[in-house]
């Protein structure tokens, strides 16, 4: 598999992007309202305040990885997975106006921190909450998956057609390399491996095979196709029939 570390100096213009991404946000956030925050995201179980509250707490736990890189102590994302959720159902009720206050408050700090990260301190190993190892130079692209991904969580009109093609050429190699590894035999049972198949892109001509075996090509937009492997659609708009696949992330 190949490393999806960004090119020296590559994670510095992604905090450009990132920025861009989160004004383009915040505009969107301008015209909910107070009754909005409860209604559903496409995040199971979640509302729009659940999902607006942990970008923000995502910002801060990023925060957390810029300080275990700057200054070698190891700082965790989040201090223990219970806290994490507990924030973000304690947060989720929370009127439209302080839900946004936060968030552009957390997204400032963690853009600012990141700024200021000395270069020589990029490179330096953390870990993720999912227990990856990857060097700081990644962080600025894990915080445009977050703000990118759960905008279209929000369900107030940003769908992942609306996704730059950029962000959708690195993710979907990104994703596609995941359920590649997963799917390959298991030590413990070398018969059982998960779903294998073949992505063509219809927009874009990039095609790629998931698993030893593939026995169905899925193709579409590169945008549907990222969205369905994602768990951010129901893939009825691809060809193909598809497969089962697991939870992404």
């Amino acid at each position: 598999m190949t490393s999806n570390a960004p090119e020296l100096g590559e994670h510095l213009s992604l905090l450009d992007t990132v920025e861009a991404a989160d004004r383009r946000l915040f505009d969107a956030l301008a015209d909910l309202n107070d009754g909005d925050v409860a209604e559903p995201s496409l995040c199971a179980g979640w509302t729009r305040g659940h999902v607006l509250t942990h970008l923000a707490r995502n910002a801060d736990g990023l925060v957390n990885l810029l300080l275990w890189a700057r200054t070698g102590i190891e700082t965790a994302q989040y201090a223990s997975d219970f806290l994490r959720d507990s924030d973000i159902a304690r947060g989720a009720p929370r009127p439209i106006g302080e839900q946004i206050e936060d968030l552009r408050a957390a997204s400032e700090r963690w853009l600012a921190l990141a700024r200021a990260m000395p270069a020589e301190r990029w490179p330096t190993p953390v870990r993720t909450r999912g227990g990856k190892d990857v060097p700081a130079t990644m962080i600025p692209w894990l915080r445009l998956r977050e703000v990118e991904i759960h905008r279209v969580d929000l369900a107030i009109g940003y769908r992942p057609a609306d996704w730059p093609a950029e962000f959708v050429a690195r993710l979907l190699p990104e994703v596609i390399a995941g359920f590649d590894s997963a799917a390959e035999p298991s030590a413990s049972d070398p018969d059982e491996t998960g779903a294998s198949f073949t992505i063509s892109t219809t927009d874009t001509g990039y095609t790629a095979t998931v698993g030893p075996a593939p026995t169905t090509v899925v193709g579409g937009p590169a945008a549907q196709v990222l969205a369905w492997l994602i768990g951010r659609s129901d893939g009825t708009d691809l060809t193909g029939d598809r497969p089962d696949l697991p939870a992404w992330l």
